[in-house]
């Protein structure tokens, strides 16, 4: 839980400071490539770091992940540029890479799959804490410190996490003769970094790069994939991936990571520019989402036990949509209960379908692949949440110009419409038209996570049917 909290607070936290930080180190064009530095390499690491805790265990993984992240963090406190910060944040996400899947594949080690549940819970409540705390503790250091102490912070986190691996975690694992591809690995980080390049590019309106990359994504892929075929030990197990309750619950977790990310990036945006809410309000909005999302976790842990893991994924996969649908209903007279009510079901469903995808996936694998199912499934989430901002962003960019296609919007004229009650009647009406496209379109991903959901085979506790362990 402490090595799983600096990666979730660093999100939320980072983001409170990085205005200051941009001011004081320039470079604003480079703004977005702080966050997004880091989730290209989180995201790439991911399957490599599962593979690897493998072959060689979860301790000298987990604690090389550790230490990764500390030396990021302290040398990202002395970053004199932006670019010299979003280097050091790489290393960061290589870091977070690390802990996350290791992290969820330690537990899985640790206890049976009737407990697991419950510990996963309290995986979620850190990620819930650090969504409630990081703006607060954020704006805190910014007022009292240097911003540098907001990774700095890391350190004693860092330390006492690593102390409890290394006094606490005693591992009896018989390492197997087996060699690393690295030439696969390389290819899948170069795979993953295109495809992110690519849609942080079209999301930010620059087209001729993100083709640019999209290109070099479609040929690192191809390479990829051959590579993966003739290696003896592959990094990426085409058999576990097609496997249909992995493939089924990793596409559910995917297209639930879009929601999330959709209703992160606008549903804040509503709450201010269209029913003139303080951002306090649009934030406890939003919050909502963390609130719901571990009480799920809990919920379900307690209850698959009895009735199985299919209907209690089942039942997070109708309230997803269940959840999205209060979104429909915003207007803008609406009280922000209705968006906060809405953000809490979605948040419950997410929490009923994270931790029962994950012990699914991790049940139905030998041990010795249990690092890399549940890499896979993290993975999958990652991607979810870049594809979840350009998809959206791109739906909410086409809402914006279909409703003002006579005067095009500028940006000047959406932060004054995000910061003052009294914008343009027009440019309200065309916020308002684009985000509700918006919210329509994360309906529809809502009901795809359904459909993936419907798509797993039927499971007990602790395995899966003989028939569905073969599919």
């Amino acid at each position: 839980m402490a090595s799983m909290f600096m990666i979730a607070i660093e999100a939320t936290i980072v983001a409170t400071a990085m205005p200051q930080i941009a001011g004081d180190l320039g470079g604003l064009k480079l703004y977005s490539w702080v966050f997004a530095s880091f989730l290209l390499t989180q995201t790439a690491m991911t399957v490599v770091f599962g593979k690897l805790s493998d072959i060689y265990g979860r301790k000298p993984m987990m604690l090389a992940g550790i230490a990764a992240f500390l030396l990021g963090s302290v040398l990202a406190g002395f970053a004199w540029s932006m670019p010299s910060m979003i280097v050091f944040r790489l290393i960061q996400g290589i870091g977070a890479g690390a802990i996350q899947p290791v992290g969820m594949t330690i537990v899985a080690d640790l206890y049976p799959v009737r407990e697991r549940g419950k510990v996963q819970g309290y995986l979620a409540s850190v990620w819930a804490i650090s969504g409630v705390l990081g703006p607060m503790l954020g704006a805190l250091i910014i007022h009292q410190f240097s911003w540098a102490w907001i990774f700095w912070m890391n350190v004693p986190l860092g330390l006492l996490a690593t102390a409890g691996f290394v006094f606490f975690l005693h591992e009896q694992r018989e390492r197997r003769p087996m060699s690393i591809d690295v030439t696969g690995a390389a290819l899948f980080t170069a795979t993953v970094a295109a495809l992110m390049i690519a849609l942080t590019d079209a999301g930010d309106g620059l087209a001729s790069r993100a083709w640019m990359a999209a290109g070099a994504f479609v040929v690192c892929l191809v390479l990829f994939v051959l590579q993966e075929r003739r290696a003896e030990h592959p990094v990426v197990s085409f058999a576990l991936w097609s496997r249909r309750p992995v493939a089924a619950a990793n596409v559910a977790m995917l297209l639930g990571s879009m929601v999330i990310m959709g209703l992160t990036t606008f549903l804040p945006m509503y709450v201010q520019s269209v029913q003139h809410r303080t951002p306090v309000v649009a934030g406890l909005a939003l919050t909502m989402i963390m609130v719901g999302w571990p009480l799920g976790s809990t919920v379900a842990a307690k209850v698959f036990p009895r009735y199985g893991l299919r209907p209690m994924l089942l039942l997070g996969s109708v309230l997803v949509p269940i959840g999205a649908c209060a979104f429909l209903l915003l207007r803008p007279d609406n009280s922000p209960v209705l968006a906060g009510a809405g953000s809490l079901i979605v948040g419950l469903g997410m929490g009923f379908l994270g931790v029962c995808s994950l012990v699914l996936i991790q049940e139905i694998v030998d041990v010795s692949d249990r690092g890399s199912a549940t890499a896979s499934n993290i993975f999958a989430r990652n991607l979810g949440s870049t594809l979840g901002a350009t998809a959206l962003g791109a739906v909410f960019n086409f809402g914006l110009a279909r409703s003002t296609s006579d005067s095009p919007i500028s940006s000047e004229q959406l932060k004054h419409a995000l910061e003052s009650a009294s914008a343009n009647p027009v440019i309200q009406a065309a916020m308002q038209d684009s985000l509700h496209m918006t919210f329509w379109a994360v309906l529809v991903i809502a009901l795809l996570v359904m459909a993936a959901t419907v798509w797993i085979p039927p499971t007990s506790v602790g395995r899966v049917s003989r028939s569905a362990a073969k599919m």
